[in-house]
């Protein structure tokens, strides 16, 4: 019994040790606030990309967020035939490397309040600070909030985003 109990205490430990963390999609899955980004996520083809070594920094917007976007963009965003736009929306919320929210404040600061992001997509992402809120616009001058931040996964970190940004 004792050996038993060791071995899997030792199990529990390596797990630990060896990065069993949830990566950005499994953290997005989690969420009940992400339903709607997961099913984009899938419709899009991303997740094994997603799934990926990264580092990526995700700003995830809220099933809220969807929400406020046009009747019948989601769904027509989720049809087969409009996948590369799709791909293109969700990268845009995707920035290479592992921008915590410490990287991202000290950015805003050496870049005199302002820092932009260079997107996966390609595109350019304004991030600054407003009322101590981090705040993202887009290229076509549209804003999202980052309302929790800091959500670190095995291949990067989350933000949640109360907006979606789009590219031009």
């Amino acid at each position: 019994m004792k050996k038993l109990f060791i071995l899997a205490l030792a199990f529990i430990a390596s797990s630990a040790v060896f990065g069993q963390s949830k990566d950005v999609v499994d953290i997005a899955i989690g969420s009940k606030d992400h339903t709607t980004l997961v099913a984009a996520v899938k419709a899009a083809d991303l997740v094994t990309t997603l799934k990926g070594k990264g580092p990526f920094t995700v700003f995830a917007p809220t099933n809220d967020a969807f929400s406020k976007l046009p009747a019948g963009t989601v769904d027509n965003l989720l049809k087969p035939e409009n996948k590369a736009q799709l791909a293109k929306i969700l990268t845009y919320h995707v920035v290479s490397g592992n921008l915590d929210a410490a990287a991202v404040s000290a950015a805003i600061k050496s870049g005199n309040g302002k820092a932009v992001l260079t997107t996966v997509s390609g595109g350019k992402l304004t991030a600054s600070l407003d009322g101590g809120k981090v705040k993202l616009t887009d290229e076509s001058g549209k804003s999202a909030y980052v309302t929790a931040a800091d959500l670190k996964g095995s291949n990067g970190v989350v933000h949640v985003i109360d907006g979606v940004v789009l590219p031009k």
